[in-house]
């Protein structure tokens, strides 16, 4: 590795650091949820950190110099980390997991669910701020943290390919058929969520209907002959 390249390497393990132990709260509420409670709001969790040459294009789009200084003072999502659920109701719910964690500090919020891009993308980006403990001492690492449902997350895959095979500029036709897409999305989530809160409402009558039947008979042990 060459001298010219050893900052960046340190730039992006630095923020490795901050996404693993992110990561690693996350894992913990999903399986404690999974183990314990009757509804895990989490599908599932994955991270990345971006490479040097997305960091400096990123910074170049932005009409910034491509320094090691600039991409820790503008770019956020050096390292990322996105949360996928079944639910719209489950995102907001997953938030306020991730700012009831002591160590994390929420520095930042944009909800694109409550206010949508133009383009249709819906998500909520929370960015936060992790204590990473080096040799050195701790230092402060900005992530960004992308919750969204698993049809959000399908139509913002597609619209990722699409901008990098047309550099943000695809035919009108894609970017309006992209944009109906979204707003299906909005309708398809939010039927999704009463279907589930219709099941959930039977289960709990159901429930309440058997409890109510088994204490109205009064069940008595039979005894054993003797």
């Amino acid at each position: 590795m060459t001298e010219e390249m050893k900052p960046w390497r340190d730039l992006l393990l630095v923020h490795k650091f901050a996404a693993e132990e992110v990561y690693l709260k996350l894992q913990i509420l999903d399986e404690e949820f999974r183990s314990i409670h009757d509804y895990n709001p989490i599908e599932h969790i994955k991270y990345r950190v971006k490479k040097p040459n997305s960091i400096i294009d990123k910074l170049q789009r932005r009409g910034y110099e491509p320094t090691i200084e600039n991409a820790r003072k503008y770019i956020y999502d050096i390292a990322g980390i996105r949360i996928i659920c079944a639910f719209t109701a489950d995102i907001y719910k997953v938030y306020e997991l991730i700012k009831n964690q002591d160590d994390l500090e929420v520095v930042e919020i944009k909800d694109y669910i409550a206010s949508p891009k133009e383009n249709g993308y819906m998500s909520l980006h929370v960015h936060v701020e992790v204590p990473v403990f080096l040799s050195s001492g701790a230092v402060k690492i900005r992530i960004e943290i992308q919750i969204r449902t698993i049809a959000m997350d399908f139509w913002a895959s597609l619209e990722h390919k699409i901008y990098y095979k047309y550099r943000n500029q695809a035919p009108e036709h894609i970017t309006r058929r992209l944009k109906i897409c979204a707003d299906m999305i909005t309708t398809l989530d939010s039927r999704m969520l009463q279907i589930k809160e219709e099941i959930s409402e039977f289960d709990f009558v159901t429930d309440t209907l058997d409890k109510k039947v088994i204490e109205a008979i009064h069940l008595e042990p039979i005894e054993e002959d003797e």
